[in-house]
């Protein structure tokens, strides 16, 4: 996954001298929760551009989506923008009914008219969100056809494809799916830009938050919409960019910081036993795995495969150097993401492992690459693979590399094994379900989702992955996913290991954040201090 200061104008001198000064002792004021995170990866503020992990966490509280999952109950699909919605019974066409008397922080009433506008410019501005829409079958020809004002308070949207409106739901609840006030948007707008310069650095929302400030590589600075529906219990949110977790720990300890972000490991530990601070840790949708490059003989064989899987201590890794920050998990979908299962078959089990090899025809193992990043904790990870699947014969050769070079590694299909780890795009298991099981063409000038860089071309799992993208009752379509995880857990190219945590620690008297499993699913307005 992805990842020095100026304040908003309104906050007190007293604040200020706190976050400028590394140095300062007195409490954060309690109208304001200060955050320390490390937010360089954030390259604007806009939605319809948006995609970094930062950018889409701190999004998520300023601006209201079509529909969302609130924090008052992750699990469940409601409105946002809209207020209720009715399904075609062709399953392509959808009307949503906006909530009435919504503002935007302008004092202006949210319309259809800038629903659908903020829809379409996400399509017709083609940044990196617009995958989300178009694959949907909207395009910048035919976008303004597909999304259409009925009346002020009503807006429909046709799809082209075949996909399950669960699907399509799930897309409209994407802070790519957020609304923006057209008219202010539009007043800023420079040479077609549909005001994505402006919007870079402002807001123009209806959402829990308003923008106050954010400048790159320092700050960022909200305060609360008033006219939200849900009112946010903290007037200001104040996210500072620290990026040296020692720095985070320091200063959470003496309370220049209400919250850290970035903490590591060793932080974790010294604060175990700090005053007036708290750990919490809450389960992320990072999927951390191994491939393995079916172009290779040795690994094309099913039950080598199966035998590297029965070579790996995941316990012991999770009880010993990744304590706390992360889980078994063995299928391609998290625990907490839509229609995953917990599935872990595997353990250490180096008495199988050599069984199947023998029957493999590897009763003395072989030497195989396995490349990582150079970034903890990927190459304790790829030591302790190391001297486990050694028990069996099998030498590996670890080789550390940038991350560049990794991925380059990848697409271009020379690895032969590479331990690296993956998040979805949006709340929907297709996100997933597409990349790691999903290769319809294996030839070398195809598109590149996981599968086909691991030359892993099943039929079954196509049909299975389609099939269940399409599907519209919600319990066919998480068995169809249920199947689908499993078949992959067990023939797929991969060795499935971990779901990641994400720790957050917080002076005591702060509570109420919730993180939520991906980034369109944190909450700041529910920030208590006392």
């Amino acid at each position: 996954m992805m990842k020095r200061r100026t304040f908003i104008a309104s906050a007190s001198t007293a604040l200020t001298t706190v976050l400028a000064n590394h140095e300062a002792t007195a409490a954060t004021p309690k109208d304001t929760v200060v955050i320390a995170s490390q937010i360089d990866d954030i390259i604007t503020m806009d939605p319809g551009e948006a995609y970094e992990i930062s950018a889409q966490i701190i999004c998520s509280s300023i601006y209201d989506r079509l529909v969302r999952y609130e924090a008052e109950d992750p699990s469940k699909l409601v409105g946002g923008v809209a207020q209720s919605w009715e399904i075609g019974k062709d399953n392509k066409t959808f009307t949503f009914k906006l909530r009435p008397n919504q503002k935007f922080e302008s004092g202006a009433t949210v319309t259809a008219e800038d629903m659908a506008w903020s829809l379409q410019r996400v399509v017709l501005m083609d940044k990196t969100p617009a995958f989300l829409f178009t694959q949907l079958g909207w395009s910048k020809a035919n976008v303004k056809d597909l999304i259409k004002v009925v009346d002020a308070t009503t807006l429909q949207i046709k799809i082209v494809e075949d996909y399950s409106p669960v699907m399509v739901l799930n897309l409209m609840g994407t802070v790519a799916a957020s609304v923006i006030e057209k008219k202010v948007a539009l007043a800023n707008e420079k040479d077609g830009d549909f005001g994505n310069g402006w919007l870079k650095t402002h807001s123009a929302t209806s959402g829990a938050y308003k923008l106050i400030s954010w400048k790159a590589n320092e700050s960022v600075s909200l305060e609360a919409n008033t006219g939200y529906r849900l009112a946010a219990k903290t007037k200001r949110v104040i996210i500072r960019h620290v990026p040296e977790p020692a720095t985070q720990r320091l200063l959470l300890e003496k309370g220049d910081i209400d919250m850290a972000w970035s903490l590591q490991s060793d932080q974790l530990k010294a604060l175990a036993t700090a005053k007036d601070v708290k750990v919490e840790t809450f389960p992320y949708s990072g999927t951390w795995y191994i491939n393995m490059n079916l172009g290779d003989e040795r690994l094309k064989n099913p039950k080598v495969r199966t035998a590297l899987r029965y070579l790996v201590d995941y316990q012991g890794m999770v009880n010993s150097f990744l304590k706390g920050s992360f889980n078994v998990q063995q299928t391609f979908l998290p625990i907490g993401f839509p229609s995953a299962i917990p599935y872990n078959p595997y353990k250490l089990d180096v008495a199988k492992a050599k069984a199947l090899l023998a029957e493999a025809g590897y009763p003395n193992g072989f030497e195989i690459k396995l490349m990582c990043k150079n970034a903890s904790p990927l190459p304790e990870i790829a030591q302790s693979v190391q001297q486990t699947m050694g028990l069996a014969g099998i030498k590996v050769n670890i080789l550390t590399v940038d991350a560049k070079q990794n991925i380059a590694e990848l697409r271009g299909r020379r690895h032969q094994m590479s331990l690296i780890s993956w998040t979805p795009d949006y709340l929907d298991p297709h996100t997933n379900a597409g990349v790691f099981a999903m290769n319809d063409d294996d030839a070398d000038d195809k598109p590149k989702p996981l599968a086909w860089r691991n030359h892993y071309f099943d039929p079954k799992a196509n049909a299975l992955t389609m099939a269940a993208v399409k599907e519209t009752d919600p319990k066919k379509r998480d068995a169809m996913y249920a199947e689908l995880q499993k078949k992959i857990t067990d023939e797929g190219p991969y060795i499935l290991m971990f779901q990641p945590l994400t720790p957050i620690a917080t002076r005591a008297n702060v509570k109420g954040y919730k993180p939520g499993i991906v980034e369109d699913l944190y909450f700041l307005r529910t920030i208590t201090k006392s």
